[in-house]
């Protein structure tokens, strides 16, 4: 499984050690989706926007299968984490941390690459994301280390099944030193003024 993804004009020149932003869209979207949010981003830093391996038609796509009712394919996300360290393992140098920063399915994925490789990752965003059932590698590690991460989300989103942000701030509280931030109104989706708060969060912690 071999994913692709569109590169800031500054992914190749930068310092090896720089760090990286991989930017991880959500379900039923593509690679062209979150650049956009590269303008709150460190101005140094350069990023890749990768899309998902499972194709949906019509240019979406998606990196795990959902299913009405809130469950979710554990060896699906498997593969797809797998994949996704494929390609930063052929994209990114060795010396550079990696800033995954998530939007729904996305932002699982942002959690998945800290939860199996955290030496790896730098200060995760997650945006209207969640946290998968299933432990993970290094969790236990997780839990004593206590890694930065940004957690936003509106109180008005009707996608995120409440099971799944309840899952979600059990394993933040308990594993990671979080900075959560719900912003009233709204819904699923991105704000200026979440977007803010990521760029502060990333200039404090990198």
């Amino acid at each position: 499984m071999t994913l692709t993804a569109v590169l800031s004009p500054s992914w190749t020149s930068s310092p090896a050690a720089t760090p990286r932003v991989v930017l991880l869209h959500g379900f039923g979207s593509n690679e062209r989706d979150l650049p956009s949010l590269a303008a709150w981003l460190p101005a140094h830093l350069p990023w890749a926007s990768v899309r998902a391996p499972l194709e949906m038609g019509y240019g979406a796509a998606a990196w795990f299968p959902l299913d009405p009712s809130g469950a979710m394919d554990e060896h699906a996300i498997t593969t797809a984490t797998d994949a996704l360290w494929d390609w930063i393992d052929a994209h990114v140098p060795d010396e550079a941390p990696v800033i995954p920063v998530g939007f729904s399915q996305g932002g699982l994925m942002a959690l998945q690459l800290l939860r199996t490789r955290p030496a790896r990752v730098l200060a995760p965003v997650v945006l209207a994301g969640f946290v998968g059932r299933d432990p993970q590698p290094a969790d236990a590690e997780l839990a004593t280390s206590r890694p930065a991460v940004f957690w936003g989300r509106g109180d008005a989103d009707p996608v995120i099944w409440p099971d799944a942000i309840a899952r979600t701030q059990e394993f933040v509280d308990g594993h990671t030193t979080v900075t959560a931030r719900l912003y009233p109104g709204l819904a699923h989706s991105v704000a200026q003024e979440e977007m803010d708060d990521v760029k502060a969060f990333l200039r404090a912690h990198i």
